[in-house]
């Protein structure tokens, strides 16, 4: 059983994000970029189900700059076999990622597709589920939980009411949520290893997939800075002061 895993780089979470002066986008000229943690709790779970014996190869791959060999490197050392990838320069729209995973799909034959429910750099949540439409296979969101087993995955998702437990047929998308799993620490040893695990490399225009996207970004705002907050004496006096605003 193969797992390919969608494996995409985004700005850390933990760097704080600025706007660039004339609005065209997000400073990422020497910001810390690393794997959507989402992505990395997908993977998680295919080395997972690899220790398990349900798989026996995990192929991470990413839709990235050339400069992001450092990034796939990463999902090797975390236990993948194998890394393909996509070298592209222009921004990404979730269909046109679908397209280009399912054009990886058509040239692996993967029996599962393991994504992260959204990446944290557009939040668009749309991926998995246009991939699997266009594949035409079933497709399980929000994973919290996977099972495998005869040609079937069992999963647990998270909804409004509750968790509700989903049983697909393979191959199949699954997109997982942060409580799947966590992932694993690498350790220097593997660091070393991954620099000798083969990492493939195609250019986009290869995949005869084309980059334009029916949604444009037109320009890009910080959020409005909080005003100061204002102390009153009495809820008269609150009651003033929202009128004054217009909040009441």
């Amino acid at each position: 059983m193969k797992i390919l895993v969608g494996y995409k780089r985004v700005v850390d979470y933990n760097v704080r994000i600025q706007v660039k002066p004339d609005g065209t986008g997000v400073v990422t000229d020497g910001v810390k970029l690393s794997a959507n943690p989402f992505d990395e709790i997908a993977l998680e779970e295919a080395l997972r189900l690899r220790e398990k014996g349900v798989a026996t190869e995990v192929v991470v791959a990413t839709l990235a700059p050339s400069d992001a060999q450092a990034h796939l490197r990463n999902g090797l050392a975390m236990g993948a076999n194998r890394a393909i990838h996509v070298v592209t320069d222009q921004a990404i729209s979730p269909l046109t990622a679908a397209k280009a995973l399912l054009k990886l799909i058509e040239k692996e034959q993967p029996d599962l597709v393991l994504l992260g429910k959204q990446a944290i750099d557009d939040d668009a949540n749309q991926t998995a589920q246009m991939l699997a439409t266009l594949w035409g296979r079933p497709q399980a969101t929000f994973a919290s939980h996977v099972e495998i087993a005869d040609g079937h995955a069992t999963v647990v998702r998270e909804v409004d009411a509750g968790l509700e437990t989903l049983k697909v047929q393979l191959p199949a998308v699954i997109s997982v949520d942060l409580r799947l799993n966590e992932p694993r620490f690498i350790k220097l040893p593997d660091i070393m290893k991954a620099k000798s695990k083969p990492m493939e490399t195609l250019p986009f225009a290869d995949l005869g997939v084309s980059v334009s996207a029916g949604l444009q970004t037109l320009s890009y705002t910080p959020p409005a800075k909080r005003a100061k907050g204002v102390m009153v004496k009495d809820v008269a006096e609150l009651v003033s002061a929202l009128k004054a605003k217009g909040l009441l």
